[in-house]
C-alpha cells in the first residue's frame, strides 16, 4: 500500500513539474514577445527647427509614447536632409512637408516616388515677407523705393539658408528686381529675436515670415502684398513617411495617417514654448486639454 502511494505521489509531483514547466515556458515566451513588440516600437521623426514643426513633432512624439507605448527619437536637420532621410529610410516619417510651393521644387518633387505621401495634416498656410503694421508700406513693390530701402539697410532678415521660404525669397529678390537688398541668413530663433527687438523700439524691419507662428498673435504684423505670386497661393502641410512603414509599424502609420488639427491647435502649442514652457511641457499639455481630437488620431488602433 506504502508503495502505491508513493508511486502515485511521484507522478503527482511529476505532472505538477512539467505544468509548472509548461507555465514558465508560456510566461517567458510571452514576456519574448512583450520585449520584442516593445524593441520594435522604436520610430525616427525628422523635423525642421521651425516653430510650427517643433510644435507639431513634439505633439506626435508625446501621442507616440504616450498613448501607443513607442520610442521616439526626434531628427532635427534641414529641409534637404529632412526629404533626403525619410526617402533613403534614415528617418521614418515627417509631418513637416509644406507643399506645393515652399517645399515642393526643390524638395519633394526629386524624391517623390521614394517616399509615401499620407495627405494634408494642416490647411491654411502662408508665406511671405512680414513688416509690424507700424510701417507704412503695402507691398513688395514698395521696397523698391530708396527711403524704404535705407530705413532697413536694404536688409530682409532671413531664417535658415536651406529652408524653402529663402529660396522663395531669393527668387522674390529677383523678380520684384531688389539689387541693392540682401536677403540675411540667420535662424528662426535669431531672426524672431531680431524682430522682438526692434518691435520693442518701433524700428523698421522686414522679415521672412509665415503662418501658424505663434509671433503674430504676441505682434502686430502684416505680409506685404505679392503681386507677383512669388509666394504662391495658401499651402497645406503634409504628412511624408517612408515607404514600407505601413508593413513594419502599422500602428504608427495609422496614427501619422490620421493626424490632423488647425492652424490654432498649432498656434497654442507654439505660444506655450515661446513663453517659456518646454516643447515636451507644451506637447502634454495641448495633448491632456484635447482628449477628443487625439482619440480620433488613434482610433482603430
Amino acid at each position: 500500500m506504502k508503495k502505491k502511494m508513493s508511486i502515485l505521489l511521484m507522478a503527482f509531483m511529476a505532472i505538477t513539474l512539467v505544468l509548472a514547466g509548461c507555465s514558465s515556458n508560456k510566461n517567458n515566451a510571452g514576456n519574448g514577445e512583450t520585449s520584442t513588440a516593445n524593441k520594435n516600437k522604436k520610430i525616427t521623426l525628422a523635423y525642421v527647427a521651425w516653430d510650427s514643426e517643433i510644435a507639431s513633432t513634439n505633439v506626435v512624439k508625446e501621442v507616440l509614447e504616450s498613448k501607443l507605448d513607442y520610442k521616439v527619437e526626434m531628427l532635427q536637420v534641414d529641409a534637404g536632409p529632412m526629404y533626403v532621410g525619410v526617402a533613403d529610410g534614415s528617418a521614418d516619417a515627417m509631418v513637416s512637408a509644406w507643399l506645393p510651393s515652399t517645399h515642393g521644387e526643390n524638395y519633394y518633387e526629386p524624391n517623390k516616388d521614394k517616399l509615401e505621401d499620407l495627405g494634408v495634416n494642416l490647411k491654411g498656410t502662408k508665406l511671405g515677407l512680414v513688416v509690424p503694421t507700424y510701417m507704412d508700406i503695402k507691398s513688395i513693390e514698395d521696397l523698391k523705393k530708396e527711403e524704404v530701402g535705407k530705413l532697413v539697410d536694404y536688409t530682409i532678415t532671413g531664417i535658415e539658408p536651406g529652408a524653402g521660404l529663402m529660396t522663395q525669397t531669393e527668387k522674390a529678390v529677383k523678380e520684384y528686381d531688389l539689387k541693392k537688398w540682401n536677403l540675411l541668413e540667420s535662424s528662426s530663433a535669431a531672426m524672431v529675436k531680431v524682430l522682438q527687438d526692434a518691435y520693442a523700439k518701433k524700428e523698421p524691419i522686414v522679415i521672412t515670415g509665415w503662418t501658424p507662428h505663434w509671433m503674430f498673435a504676441d505682434l502686430e504684423l502684416k505680409y506685404l502684398e505679392d503681386p507677383k505670386k512669388v509666394y504662391g497661393e495658401s499651402e497645406e502641410i503634409h504628412t511624408l513617411v517612408r515607404l514600407g512603414l505601413k508593413e513594419d509599424q502599422p500602428t504608427a502609420y495609422r496614427l501619422l495617417d490620421q493626424f490632423e488639427w488647425t492652424p490654432a491647435d498649432m498656434e497654442s502649442v507654439m505660444v506655450d514654448i515661446s513663453g517659456g514652457m518646454s516643447e515636451q511641457e507644451a506637447a502634454k499639455k495641448w495633448i491632456e486639454t484635447n482628449e477628443a481630437k487625439v482619440n480620433e488620431w488613434i482610433a482603430g488602433i
